[in-house]
């Protein structure tokens, strides 16, 4: 696949079109010369054409038809290959149509780039050839032609769904926010750390984790030996592991799937879902921790707006237009949020000390017994991040793990803090939250590509 520099430097190499079209109403429409004399067209995505500011030569773009519209004199065709929100209009000879010229049929249209007379688009695609890869029975194709199919509906299809213009929006969001967050890591000095999806540590010591078994396992006794000799769970969390890392390298974060074992069937709730997690070494101050929150969520905010401004639209329009910034908020605390701090996320700080896990610094604050812990609170999701200061000092840390009865669990953590520790402090942040907090959608299921839903084979 060319990339667009080198698709349009392909272009003007390319000669006025050596294609023909065919009057055949079959099914494909191709050159009237032999394959071996043919000279290759430049092969472009709908977004490089539809990026074009003038005519070119001889292109190929394939794709999924949208809309059909035979008229006496000429054929138009909509077809769309999931890089921009906008389709590519293709006008062809009536000739070209066919019946297998449907709605979401798959079509390689080869022909020529030329000026559009329609205001809303610089250019279209003057058919020399249309082929229909792969047909599609419209009648029975869950997703209707010219519907505007509701988030509720498509969930049903979840192998289907990604062609619906809202998914394929979505998910082109979700790909632009992941590179827009490593971005700000990268540019900030961040080493990037894989962490172990398969873990003994219960980070958050809530105790919902899923347990790993192999299928042997789950058919014998109680008392069989685990696989990796301990029980093994699917993460949590990736935080534990990163403060190993800090201890090596002053900034690093993790991006990836977690999982918690929490039978909660709400709007806000996963079983499996993204985290990202940064740790900050050399910090004594939970500022420290808030301004890479803000400045994260800001900076990937604005990379999302800037490079997706319709598919942000058509959420912000169609999806959820009671949710847009700005707009009164129906939960109580929310609403007091927004009218007492200015409809802006905030954060909330010093939570109390038996209410947090063993690693969040104590403040030693007397009576009121808080610790270093930070959350963002944001309108309409609650809670997007949470983090704290860690437990640097090792007396403080031994006492509380013993009393906790985890001492022996966590003898490797109180390494950490023998061998050079130093404070420091991280957080996390929901991917898939953050996603729903910026498209205002009411479902967190609705921005994930793979919905656990009824009877597929997806699930």
């Amino acid at each position: 696949m060319l990339g667009a520099r080198g698709g349009w430097r392909a272009l003007r190499r390319c000669p006025s079109s050596i294609f023909s079209s065919s009057s055949s109403s079959s099914s494909s429409s191709s050159s009237s010369l032999p394959r071996e004399q043919r000279v290759p067209a430049a092969r472009l995505r709908v977004r490089q054409a539809l990026g074009a500011r003038e005519a070119a030569g001889e292109v190929q773009v394939q794709g999924w038809v949208r809309s059909v519209r035979s008229q006496k004199e000429v054929l138009f065709l909509h077809i769309n290959d999931g890089s921009s929100l906008e389709s590519l209009q293709v006008v062809a000879d009536p000739s070209m149509d066919s019946r297998d010229l449907t709605f979401g049929s798959a079509v390689e249209v080869r022909g020529k780039l030329v000026k559009s007379p329609h205001k809303m688009q610089n250019v279209e695609l003057k058919a020399e050839s249309i082929r229909v890869v792969g047909p599609c029975d419209a009648l029975s194709f869950p997703l209707k032609a010219k519907e505007r199919h509701p988030l509720e509906y498509v969930r049903q299809f979840p192998h289907l769904r990604c062609r619906s213009n809202a998914l394929g929006a979505l998910l082109r969001i979700r790909s632009e926010a992941t590179a827009a967050i490593h971005s700000f890591f990268q540019d900030n000095g961040y080493v990037h750390i894989h962490t172990p999806i398969i873990t003994s540590n219960d980070c958050e010591g809530a105790g919902e984790l899923f347990q790993i078994e192999t299928s042997n396992e789950t058919q014998e006794s109680a008392e069989k030996n685990h696989f990796f000799n301990v029980p093994a769970f699917l993460t949590v969390s990736g935080q534990l592991h990163l403060e190993v890392m800090a201890g090596a390298f002053t900034h690093v974060f993790t991006f990836g799937p977690t999982f918690r074992a929490e039978n909660s069937q709400s709007r806000r709730h996963l079983a499996e879902f993204y985290m990202v997690e940064a740790e900050l070494s050399f910090t004594e101050s939970l500022q420290d921790i808030t301004q890479v929150m803000e400045d994260l969520f800001k900076t990937a905010t604005s990379a999302v707006f800037s490079r997706c401004p319709r598919d942000v639209e058509l959420f912000h329009k169609y999806v959820a237009p009671a949710q847009k910034w700005g707009c009164d908020l129906q939960r109580e605390h929310e609403k007091y949020l927004v009218q007492h701090c200015g409809e802006v996320p905030v954060f909330v700080i010093n939570y109390p000390y038996d209410l947090k896990p063993f690693y969040m610094r104590d403040n030693e604050d007397g009576p009121q017994r808080t610790v270093a812990a930070v959350d963002l609170l944001v309108p309409g999701i609650g809670e997007l991040c949470g983090g704290s200061l860690r437990e640097e000092r090792l007396p403080f840390l031994e006492s509380r793990l013993q009393r906790l009865g985890l001492s022996d669990a966590y003898q490797w953590y109180l390494d950490l803090r023998k061998f050079g520790s130093v404070p420091h402090g991280g957080f996390g942040m929901g991917f898939e939250r953050y996603l729903q907090y910026i498209l205002g959608v009411d479902n967190i299921k609705d921005v994930i590509p793979f919905p656990r839903f009824p009877h597929s084979c997806l699930l």
